[in-house]
């Protein structure tokens, strides 16, 4: 093995910094030539986050008065727009002389080869050629340049040529040409010439656009109480229990402990529901007629709409609900229904507008708005992040023998999702696309993935993950441009691969420093989340299901943000078992105990005199300290102070990136990635989930072990003055009398000397044995000889 592989790879795994030329100039389109420049100040679009990426914009308006075909006495037109060996077409009608089309072809600068634009009109033929209409040419060197935030150019008239262009011909077409970059409004929907090999449904596929997730909403119902309900048997009274649905969503409160007509219960059951409310709360009152059998007794169901909108912690009205009759009475007609008390359930429901709807991770939380907006407060800064370009992205499917990439980069922080275009069968695709987004709390993260395009072909494929980036706003330093190109890390069950780099370009500007600083001082989620806390387990299955919800309703924008795209960016298996993450978990909380360890051994070679000049220093500070007792807090702080200042020359330079040994990714095993990437349920050999098992149980049968350690010693400190064991206890009672006796007629001052001289004692006065209190302690009982 190449020693130098191994520090070559970790260094590839590292954060770059680059200096891309962000908001260049813009270069003169006039008659002098396409190499002038504007003469004027530094032009700068909103697009100052990327590099200028210049296109040719051709707008195909509408054509009016076009001839017909003499033979078939109609005209089926559609518009060729060529440059170079770049052709695109627009739409065909039938039988229309003043077709209307209405659309842009943008073609790259990069990429023109040619110094004139053809924009033909031709007539479509079933069979053989299509006719020519006529044509319109225009001269690069004549096309005008647009500078945002100019107007849009104004479409104009032009009369059609003849093949050669020698004389005008019947009809006219309306056009607009001109030279723009990406910062331009028709950027978005103009079919470009790189993404030429697409059709049909992929054109809309490949497209840019932003999303916006929906607005979330904690239902709770509150379950009160029943009355008059009926079981079909009516020999004895029902064991009943209470079932909601709200769309998928099924949750039931207890089974009621006694058997009654009017069962009570009084059980919050919380639900995640999104606007537009498409779904009806179903309510169900059941029987348990057996454990493997339940009867519907009533039923009922309430549009979501119909209920109150909390915005605070008082109490809603609760209401009752008659419940619709279920079962053989209903199915036969029952007319007696008409004549007696109807079943009903009484029910507080209400929507939380005070409480924030978590569909991602609390570690990577990018936003903590609450739902209602009256609740919200004003922004504190804005986020611009320009997405430039990927480099060296490894092939993710094989088109015509070859490897190829399709990428695009989604974004998501907040409520706002933004998807780059598609760059077509490109390893490095450049994309420069800018977008902002409005800041309200600035310990947030914002995720940034990379996905490969599977549906250009109308595919029923997932698009694949090629990797993601997360960047924690509190890192950034306001008013500063960060350009830096983020290592795309990947665990694959073969192990970590990197997938190619992302470069970006990122500002964070406060607008007022004085909200964020007030932030600082403020809890992370809105107070209803501590005011009425949920349970652990209620925020894991809401989060799944927030997740779900807003999965599925962008994946039915057009073009759709994937279900597999949004789950990957939420992170919706991140609470999965994983043998590597307990591993990096557990390392982590070794680092944090690094600097107490560090101390402890400082503080031993102190006591163990291994440097006497340190020893002699601090025997002097602790004699001053003990003297002067009101000098200790304002030290402690002057201390950290001093720690901070000196940090600062070392303070990181760049936002944080993925860490792959932070991870554990690098020295993971192959069959711990393999148990990583495997599904839930599992779907393994019998051979290997026993394998797993037995491995399973050794790692829990340490943590096993470690935790009776911490019961044990706690119990000894119960054990002190719980006389379980008599001699011990007396002993203490009266060490604990001696010692107070002595308290009270020594001055404290003197017993802190002694006590601080006697630790730091030579070690000529020390022992090799174990200290005296030391050994009393661990001699105390604990209850492990009472367990099984």
């Amino acid at each position: 093995m190449n020693p130098q592989a191994a520090p070559n790879q970790q260094e590839d795994f590292k954060l770059k910094s680059t200096n891309p030329k962000l908001g260049e100039r813009w270069p003169h389109g006039g008659v002098r030539g396409v190499g002038g420049w504007i003469t004027s100040e530094r032009i700068m679009s909103t697009y100052d986050l990327v590099e200028q990426m210049y296109y040719l914009y051709v707008r195909v308006v509408k054509a009016k008065d076009l001839p017909t075909n003499p033979i078939t006495g109609s005209c089926d037109p559609y518009v060729e727009v060529k440059l170079g060996n770049y052709k695109g077409k627009t739409q065909h009608f039938e039988k229309r002389i003043n077709p209307l089309w209405n659309q842009v072809f943008a073609f790259s600068k990069e990429k023109i080869q040619s110094s004139i634009l053809e924009v033909f009109v031709r007539d479509r033929e079933m069979v053989g050629r299509d006719d020519y209409v006529g044509k319109v040419v225009f001269d690069m060197n004549e096309v005008p340049t647009r500078v945002p935030p100019d107007s849009p150019l104004a479409p104009q008239w032009y009369r059609l040529e003849d093949r050669k262009g020698e004389s005008k011909v019947r009809g006219e077409i309306m056009l607009a040409v001109w030279m723009g970059t990406q910062a331009d409004e028709a950027f978005p929907e103009a079919w470009h010439s790189d993404a030429a090999p697409v059709h049909g449904e992929g054109v809309y596929n490949i497209r840019s656009k932003v999303y916006v997730s929906p607005k979330l909403w904690y239902l709770r119902v509150n379950v009160i109480e029943a009355q008059d309900v009926e079981p079909h048997d009516n020999s004895q009274a029902p064991l009943s229990f209470v079932k909601v649905h709200v769309g998928n969503q099924i949750l039931k409160t207890k089974t009621c402990p006694t058997r009654t007509a009017n069962p009570f219960w009084n059980e919050d059951l919380l639900f995640v529901v999104a606007e537009p409310f498409e779904e009806q709360l179903v309510l169900t009152v059941e029987n348990k007629v057996s454990p493997s059998k339940d009867d519907v007794m009533g039923r009922i169901k309430l549009p979501l709409t119909i209920f109150e909108r909390r915005l605070d912690h008082r109490p809603v009205h609760s209401r009752w609900f008659n419940l619709e009759k279920f079962g053989f009475g209903v199915l036969e007609g029952d007319k007696r229904k008409e004549l007696k008390f109807s079943s009903r359930v009484h029910l507080r429901v209400c929507l939380e507008g005070a409480y924030h709807v978590l569909d991602e991770s609390t570690m990577y939380i990018s936003d903590q708005r609450p739902t209602a907006r009256q609740l919200w407060k004003d922004p504190i800064g804005i986020l611009e992040v320009g997405i430039l370009s990927a480099q060296g992205l490894l092939p993710m499917k094989t088109k015509d023998g070859r490897g190829s990439t399709d990428a695009y980069c989604v974004a998501k922080y907040g409520q706002k999702w933004v998807r780059t275009r598609t760059i077509i069968e490109s390893s490095n695709p450049k994309w420069n696309e800018q977008y902002t987004w409005e800041v309200y709390d600035p310990c947030t993260v914002i995720t940034l993935g990379v996905f490969d395009n599977c549906h250009l072909g109308g595919g029923v494929g997932r698009d694949s993950r090629i990797g993601k980036v997360r960047i924690r706003l509190s890192t950034l330093e306001t008013d500063r441009i960060y350009t830096h190109s983020y290592p795309l890390l990947v665990l694959h069950p073969t192990g970590l691969k990197k997938m190619g780099e992302l470069q970006l370009a990122m500002r964070f500007t406060c607008l007022s420093l004085a909200n964020m600083i007030y932030l600082y001082t403020h809890p992370l989620l809105p107070k209803m989340h501590y005011i009425h806390p949920f349970t652990v387990n209620q925020l894991d299955s809401l989060r799944y299901q927030a997740m779900n919800i807003v999965a599925v309703r962008l994946s039915r924008a057009e073009p759709p943000l994937r279900k597999e795209v949004v789950e990957y960016m939420l992170d919706v298996d991140s609470h999965m078992w994983s043998m590597r993450r307990s591993k990096a978990n557990f390392f982590r909380i070794v680092s944090l105990f690094s600097g107490l360890i560090s101390m402890s051994k400082w503080l031993g070679e102190v006591c163990h005199w291994k440097n006497p000049i340190t020893s002699i220093l601090v025997h002097v500070l602790y004699v001053i300290l003990i003297i002067y007792p009101e000098l200790i807090l304002p030290t402690v702080f002057l201390y950290m102070f001093l720690i901070g200042i000196w940090n600062y020359r070392f303070r990181p330079r760049h936002p944080p990136h993925m860490d792959t040994k932070l991870s554990w990714a690098e020295a993971v095993h192959l069959d711990e990635l393999d148990e990583e990437f495997d599904t839930f349920p599992t779907s393994k050999l019998p051979d290997i989930v026993r394998m797993r098992y037995d491995r399973l149980r050794s790692v829990a049968g340490r943590i096993q072990t470690v935790v009776g350690d911490m019961a044990t010693q706690g119990e000894r400190f119960q054990a002190l003055l719980s006389w379980r064991d008599p001699r011990a206890t007396s002993l203490y009672i009266i060490f604990c009398l001696i010692v107070a006796v002595v308290l009270y007629v020594t001055p404290f001052k003197i017993l802190a000397l002694i006590l601080g001289f006697y630790l730091l004692r030579h070690p000529r006065f020390r022992s090799k044995l174990p200290s005296v209190p030391s050994n009393f302690f661990k001699r105390l009982p604990a209850r492990t000889d009472s367990m099984l």
